[in-house]
């Protein structure tokens, strides 16, 4: 074996085997060069093992991929290592499986993750929305890096074209979602920040449009054109349901019998269909007995109150009120969210308290402390404000085709 205390570019260059045979020779502080007979160059290094203290060899390389001066430099960092106690051969496994390991925690794996975790915290349909977005405008180009090597610049590339396509309610969203799962993963140790906090700042902002919403003045209007209007009869009774309860649209069509006690006149929304998942009671006031009175022959064999048309076994669908204020001319005058604003505006203007409007909107307030302590829902105190709204709906509904009318011709 040769035995050279420092090699030179050019010995190193000249170097072959001894008689068709492998030679090693030594630069000096463990690297060494070894030559196979075949002429192939791979460089190692040399030490004793920290713990074990038994001889042994890492290798570093071929020559010339890793030329003299980098085997210098990597020969260095391991003596350093070895300086603090630690084996270079371990440190080299450790470092290999946490590269293996982070390769594989890509932005779509931990989207997967994150998805998994929120299965149980949203509905359905919400996680179902949520991920077709991330699905269609953000995996497919940053789907496959890895989290720790997503930056701000590739996310903003990859919704670009959604901005110039106009869609910039979309772009927020999005980014939004993005935002999520990042931060997902940096609480779930996969990356020490979140790099794209301010991606949204870079993109042009949505126009705000309120929720269209009727004012209290028209809602004759409404109810004249409902009586007139050529609707599936549980769609119109749909439509006076949610109207009467204030609920929010998929809280109305899923409506189910058991969820009526009709001894204490009470509609029970259990926690699980509600937005804020704490179970809601409602009221029921003379008009909305009266809608329930009426719809029981059409869904007396279904699970739902207001089944779907095509099968008892669904509800229908919570979209159903928005089409049909599109037919029958109020689709730019209110949705069936404005509903519930309609109901709000009303009772406030009339005075009624703040929290029983808030509680028969099933608001949940932003002081987790005050809701934590305040667990009433003022259940008989909104009684008398739910039979004067419905008592109002009642009276601007003179002269149309309502089941508020059915009731007061009995």
């Amino acid at each position: 074996m040769a035995n050279l205390n420092k090699l030179t570019v050019k010995q190193v260059q000249n170097l072959k085997p001894e008689n068709g045979k492998a030679i090693r020779c030594s630069d000096g502080g463990g690297l060494y060069l070894y030559v196979k007979p075949t002429g192939s160059r791979y460089w190692e290094f040399r030490y004793t093992r920290p713990v074990f203290g038994k001889k042994t060899f890492i290798g570093i390389g071929p020559y010339p991929d890793i030329s003299l001066a980098k085997a210098r430099e990597k020969a260095h960092g391991m003596r350093q290592l070895l300086l603090d106690g630690i084996d270079p051969q371990i440190d080299k496994i450790e470092k290999k499986a946490q590269i293996k390991l982070t390769q594989a925690q890509t932005l779509e794996q931990v989207a997967l993750e994150w998805r998994e975790v929120k299965s149980s915290q949203l509905k359905q349909k919400t996680l179902h929305d949520n991920w077709r977005k991330l699905e269609i405008h953000a995996l497919p180009k940053l789907g496959a890096f890895p989290v720790k090597s997503i930056k701000a610049p590739m996310a903003i590339d990859a919704l670009r074209v959604l901005e110039g396509k106009g869609k910039l309610e979309t772009v927020k969203r999005t980014a939004q979602l993005l935002n999520e799962v990042m931060n997902f993963a940096v609480n779930s140790g996969y990356i020490e920040h979140n790099p794209l906090g301010g991606i949204r700042d870079v993109f042009k902002k949505p126009i705000v449009e309120h929720m269209k919403s009727l004012s209290p003045n028209e809602i004759s209007d409404l109810m004249r054109a409902l009586g007139h209007a050529n609707l599936y009869i549980t769609t119109r009774y749909l439509i006076e349901w949610q109207l009467h309860t204030m609920t929010r649209p998929s809280e109305a069509s899923g409506a189910r019998w058991d969820e009526i006690d009709f001894n204490n006149k009470i509609w029970v929304i259990p926690h699980t269909r509600m937005k804020m998942k704490r179970e809601h009671r409602i009221p029921l006031t003379r008009e909305t007995l009266s809608i329930l009175e009426n719809i029981k022959p059409l869904s007396s064999n279904s699970q739902f109150i207001f089944p779907s048309s095509r099968s008892l076994s669904r509800h229908i669908d919570s979209e159903t009120i928005n089409k049909a204020l599109g037919r029958i001319g109020f689709k730019n005058r209110t949705t069936a969210h404005g509903f519930r604003s309609l109901a709000s505006t009303t009772l406030n203007e009339w005075g009624e308290e703040p929290d029983l409007i808030e509680v028969a909107l099933a608001h949940v307030g932003r002081d987790r402390i005050r809701n934590a302590y305040n667990r009433t829902d003022y259940l008989e105190r909104r009684r008398e404000m739910m039979q004067k709204w419905s008592s109002y709906i009642s009276e601007h509904s003179v002269g149309s085709f309502s089941v508020l009318n059915a009731m007061q011709g009995r």
